[in-house]
């Protein structure tokens, strides 16, 4: 076989050019996968997952230490929902539902680079240059299929997070990759000169030269390749496109998610998950903040406050939010120490990530840090706890071993056990 077919990046890029150039579409496949059996777990049926990209402050956003001047800066904390907590003055909005989530304050990670941590993060293991570890979209729709067959399983918006995808999995375990969202998803419809008798004429025709192929290589990899097709074809003639198009929203409803991608991509997630998407990210960039950290704070700060106390209402009034796990996560936190720079430094010892709907009792504070919020010092939890805490509240087996194709054995969440304290 040709060096080129061994190669999973060579094929993937094969897909899509070879797609883009004969049909004139650009989606990746979508796919269906039986469940195993379960036991009893959380409400969810989908998620939202929002990152923050380049470790969010948590001195700045959830966990303010307003008794420590000298670690807390010039930001100032404001009352909550609940009594006796305190969130920063950059969140208002979410300090005033605070009820509607559960604060995780003691989250920890071994890994204090952005490359590392990510992965880590969404992988439940460590980074290894044998071998590429799905993420929590692969191992939901490997565990437990799709809700749409017309749809892929999970998708991406705004960058994705670092490539982290279907891993030693099938490529029919991939998102589908979605740049901007107020552009939708590009390549879904015919060019102007190609009308529907000449695209199954094109379809008929890489039938024809693709088939003895495909007979004589009878193999996962080839498989892909017409997979690929089929799902892409099935996409485009789907009445679920409309999904992908945040313009069919009324403008009051898009501008109060905010006038940026972030925003409109949390809009854009709120309805491919109504179209019952199992699992979508949204990428919030710019968190990395080791120079001028108390002048970029504040406005992504901004943009996750007004977004994401938007969707917690907006999925609430849909009847949405039981069913839905909304997730707000990030590599590690930044320092207690202010630098010569203004900034913050990674600090992967103690930071903050959130938890909302699909059977998460809101309203809770879990563990704390230290006076400077430096270390987690109550109720610590680890990176694959936390995953597998996602993974209860979807009912996935968390003890289901998927091997890879070198014979290696491999869990959703690496051994990490679920916090049933956050479950209502």
């Amino acid at each position: 076989m040709n060096t080129w077919m061994k190669d999973p990046i060579e094929r993937r890029q094969f897909i899509t050019n070879a797609a883009k150039t004969l049909l004139g579409v650009s989606a990746l496949p979508v796919g269906v996968h039986a469940r195993p059996t379960v036991a009893t777990g959380g409400k969810a049926k989908r998620v939202i997952y929002l990152y923050m990209a380049g470790g969010m402050s948590q001195l700045d956003t959830f966990d303010p230490k307003p008794d420590n001047r000298a670690v807390q800066g010039p930001v100032s904390a404001i009352k909550t929902k609940l009594t006796g907590e305190r969130f920063s003055e950059y969140v208002p909005r979410l300090a005033a539902m605070a009820d509607k989530f559960a604060t995780v304050r003691s989250l920890v990670s071994t890994q204090g680079a952005h490359e590392q941590g990510t992965y880590f993060m969404h992988a439940s293991y460590i980074m290894r240059g044998t071998i590429r570890h799905p993420g929590l979209g692969a191992w939901i729709q490997k565990l437990d299929g799709v809700h749409n067959e017309r749809l892929p399983a999970s998708v991406t918006i705004g960058g994705g997070s670092r490539g982290i995808g279907a891993g030693f999995m099938e490529s029919r375990f991939s998102p589908l990759a979605i740049g901007n969202p107020r552009q939708g998803l590009q390549n879904s419809k015919l060019p102007p000169h190609v009308n529907n008798n000449t695209f199954e004429d094109r379809l008929d025709l890489a039938d024809a030269f693709d088939r003895n192929f495909h007979k004589t290589y009878n193999l996962k990899q080839t498989r892909a390749y017409k997979d690929m097709y089929t799902d892409a074809v099935k996409l485009m003639k789907s009445k679920d496109l409309e999904a992908f198009d945040i313009t069919k929203e009324p403008k009051n409803i898009q501008e109060a998610y905010g006038d940026n991608n972030f925003g409109q991509g949390v809009l854009l997630a709120r309805r491919l998950i109504e179209n019952d998407v199992r699992f979508v990210e949204v990428t919030s960039g710019g968190w990395d903040t080791h120079t001028n950290n108390f002048t970029s704070v504040p406005d992504k700060a901004e943009e996750l406050d007004q977004a994401l106390s938007t969707l917690l209402k907006d999925l609430d009034s849909r009847g949405l939010l039981d069913e839905t796990l909304v997730v707000v996560a990030t590599e590690f936190g930044r320092t207690p120490e202010i630098n010569s720079n203004d900034g913050r430094d990674h600090s992967p010892t103690g930071f903050t990530c959130l938890l909302s709907g699909g059977g998460i009792s809101g309203g809770q504070v879990y563990g704390k840090t230290d006076e400077n919020g430096k270390h987690a010092t109550d109720n610590e939890v680890t990176v694959p706890q936390f995953n597998a805490t996602i993974a209860h509240a979807l009912n996935l087996p968390l003890d289901h071993v998927v091997m890879s194709p070198s014979g290696r054995p491999f869990t959703v969440a690496h051994k990490g056990k679920p916090v049933m304290d956050l479950f209502g």
